[in-house]
């Protein structure tokens, strides 16, 4: 006897403004990390997409950067675009918004959605609310902004409710073939993967104090039998920067490097050999022709 059910496949993009979760509900929705996260707004740069193969359904996510309201340099206008035509010909919206918290920022993004696909409002960051309570008034506070196919509360960090928002999800994707073959989880290749994994260390192991304008490129990637030995140059606009990157004695990037390299080996299942530097590169965030080598669309 066959299993006539039909299988169904679509793509999902996340959107909301920065530092709701976004990434982590990617990560924590497939099971594997493949969008890096850090406390610090506009970590995701660009258009990651997340796989999850189910034995009836693949779901196709597309992870976007925050929208950025404040800062519009050369790369944030860019990564603005990739959030806008990120919601073009996808079969559903996660709209991502913070528990308890909605303002103008929020309002912007929520004006962006397409009018034509079903958008489904995930309350994320349930965990933090000390009183459930206050969750029902602040859905249906959210619920008059504007109409939403389904309101889900998750807590994608400790996987609650994840099951709920698949199940909201699944109705809404059409019939067909699987997207991609179904041990894929990203469609990102590893020395993408490798460049991001070094930004989030910059970013966690230098809190609030290095600015936005850090980014990574990966300047050797190669297989060496079964060892990948890997090169990473992190940019920097200032000398100051590279400074504060450096830390004392060098311990900094020290930790940084030792911290990437084990992410790298669990990530790739694999031994890795990384050798981190870092470049002085001023405006390289206001350059368009930089941004184009740099990879960002």
């Amino acid at each position: 006897m066959t299993d006539s059910t039909p299988f169904h496949s679509g793509f999902i993009a996340i959107v909301g403004r920065p530092n709701v979760g976004k990434s982590t509900l990617l990560n924590h929705l497939i099971g594997q990390k493949v969008s890096i996260t850090s406390r610090k707004a506009q970590t995701t740069r660009h258009r990651i997409t997340g796989i999850l193969t189910e034995e009836h359904a693949q779901f196709v996510f597309v992870d976007t950067p925050g929208f950025q309201t404040q800062h519009l340099n050369t790369l944030n206008k860019g990564l603005n675009k990739v959030v806008t035509s990120s919601l073009r010909d996808v079969n559903v919206v996660l709209f991502v918004i913070e528990a308890r918290h909605f303002d103008d920022r929020d309002r912007l993004v929520m004006n962006l959605l397409p009018k034509n696909a079903p958008v489904l409002l995930v309350i994320n960051k349930v965990d933090s609310m000390e009183d459930k309570g206050e969750l029902l008034p602040f859905m249906q506070e959210i619920s008059k902004e504007r109409e939403f196919t389904a309101i889900v509360p998750v807590s994608a960090k400790h996987d609650k409710q994840l099951d709920t928002l698949l199940d909201a999800i699944r109705p809404f994707l059409p019939e067909g073939e699987k997207i991609y073959p179904e041990d894929e989880v990203t469609d990102r290749n590893e020395r993408f993967l490798a460049a991001e994994i070094v930004r989030e260390k910059v970013f966690r192991f230098t809190g609030e104090e290095l600015p936005y304008s850090v980014s990574v490129v990966i300047e050797q990637f190669k297989m060496d039998g079964k060892m990948r030995r890997i090169h990473a140059a992190i940019l920097v606009d200032k000398d100051a920067h590279k400074a504060m990157l450096i830390g004392k004695n060098g311990e900094k990037l020290k930790e940084i490097a030792t911290q990437a390299r084990l992410d790298m080996e669990k990530m790739f299942d694999g031994k890795v050999f990384l050798e981190v530097w870092i470049k002085v590169r001023s405006g390289w965030a206001d350059s368009a022709q930089m941004l184009k080598s740099l990879g960002y669309e």
